[in-house]
């Protein structure tokens, strides 16, 4: 067998070299080189053609109108688990390949293995482990309490040879624990390198996309909290889950980063106890269970991840600074719009907060990346300041302008009911989402278009 041909790409700008060297001759990037494979278009092929008897007969492509193309529903697999399906957009399409990251010990492998498991039932599946042995997969499934009919596994971290395993045993939804720990013979590149994990994903993908097969990649994240490995794994992939969790909790949170068959950003609820993760339908009401929130330097918000509305508390904490710059913290926040809303609370609100520490925080771990925020952190800083509780059973969102113009959010009627539903009788929201066919029934919803305006309502 001939061996394949290799190259060197540098990671930083793309220029490519015939052997590998420290540093890169375009960009002065040090140890930023990778080794990919050169294949002809012969080459490339060739799997799929030895493929083509289980998969179907493999037309050659052909120009087409889009406007000819017929539009045919993806099929959905349930996972057996709820708030695993929201986050995949109602289950798991035929051919998906789905990326799961996630800190180590967060329940990544737990996730999957209880889906798996469950999955069993309906179609053939393969649990292919690179970092335990099938020994240690088995006794995580009995502590669990899973049902392993069906479940095949397989200890193997050489794709070639997991490919040949499955081409055999025809699954249809093989999990790979972990795309770290996958290598190929046609790189000498030692496992877990850019190269090889690359490679790696790139051929499941290939067989994934010719076989119908779907398949789950469990990767590693940096110290940044990104994926380990090239950025062009996220590209390749049909969904990018994220889990996420603060050290102590028992409570985890899939979120959507990436999703071809469903909506982005979408949130999943989890909490982890003996029998493994445990789905939440409420997270609305673990959210606020902490503590009372008729407390100065609180403020109840209703932030939208992806189609569910949910409740969280943002608190705040405002304290004379020692120091000649103040601090300005904010976790599950942007810190620099923290400050640009702080600007605009003393140029619009006439409140000075200039020689104060702030702090702001959103309560249970949840990152808000939308502008409805605005709102209920100024309102909860300027509570804090002036150690003044807002009206028991008050929410707020809306965005806040440079010019001290509360502008609306998407959906602000789906939120003022997730409100009321949770008992709150008071909201402070923009004018434009005010409700346009008469109130809420059981709340007080006050419209406001000014800085000035909310902070009096408040």
């Amino acid at each position: 067998m001939a061996k394949a041909r290799t190259a060197y790409v540098c990671n930083e700008c793309g220029a490519e070299f015939s052997k590998w060297q420290g540093q890169c001759t375009e960009c002065n990037a040090w140890n930023s080189l990778s080794e990919i494979v050169l294949e002809s278009a012969a080459a490339a092929k060739a799997p799929a053609s030895r493929r083509a008897g289980w998969a179907g007969k493999i037309d050659p492509p052909k120009i087409t109108a889009l406007k000819d193309v017929e539009q045919t529903e993806h099929r959905r697999v349930t996972t057996g688990i709820g708030e695993f399906d929201r986050v995949l957009g109602g289950g798991l399409v035929e051919g998906a390949v789905v990326l799961v990251g996630g800190d180590p010990g967060i329940g990544k492998s737990t996730l999957l293995l209880q889906a798996v498991a469950k999955m069993a039932a309906e179609l053939p599946v393969l649990y292919v482990t690179g970092e335990e042995s099938l020994a240690q997969v088995a006794g995580r499934a009995h502590r669990l309490g899973l049902p392993l009919d069906g479940v095949n596994a397989l200890a193997e971290t050489g794709v070639e040879s997991i490919l040949q395993h499955a081409s055999r045993a025809g699954p249809r939804l093989i999990v790979a624990d972990s795309v770290q720990t996958l290598w190929t013979e046609s790189l000498t590149a030692a496992p877990g390198s850019v190269s090889q994990v690359r490679e790696s994903a790139a051929r499941l993908v290939r067989f994934a996309k010719e076989t119908g097969t779907a398949v789950f990649l469990v990767g590693h994240v940096t110290k940044e909290g990104g994926i380990a490995g090239p950025r062009v794994l996220e590209h390749m992939v049909d969904a990018v889950l994220y889990f996420e969790g603060e050290s102590g909790s028992r409570f985890r949170l899939l979120r959507a980063f990436k999703n071809r068959f469903g909506a982005v950003n979408e949130l999943g609820v989890f909490a982890m106890g003996d029998k493994g993760l445990k789905e939440v339908s409420n997270p609305s009401a673990i959210f606020l269970s902490g503590g009372s929130t008729h407390q100065p330097g609180s403020c109840v918000m209703v932030t939208r991840e992806g189609t569910r509305p949910l409740l969280v508390e943002v608190q705040a904490l405002v304290d004379a600074s020692p120091l000649s710059n103040p601090r300005r913290v904010a976790v599950g926040l942007e810190q620099n719009r923290l400050a640009m809303l702080l600007a605009v609370l003393h140029r619009h609100g006439g409140v000075l907060v200039g020689d104060q520490d702030v702090f702001v925080n959103v309560v249970g771990g949840i990152r808000v990346q939308e502008t409805a925020a605005d709102l209920p952190v100024l309102l909860a800083v300027l509570s804090s300041l002036q150690d003044r509780p807002l009206a028991e059973k008050t929410i707020a969102f809306g965005e806040v302008g440079l010019s001290g113009e509360i502008r609306p959010v998407p959906n602000g009627e789906d939120r003022l009911r997730e409100a009321a539903t949770h008992g709150f009788k008071r909201a402070i929201v923009p004018k434009a989402n005010a409700p346009k066919g008469g109130s809420v029934k059981g709340m007080e919803v006050i419209a406001v278009e000014r800085l000035s305006e909310a902070i009096d309502a408040a």
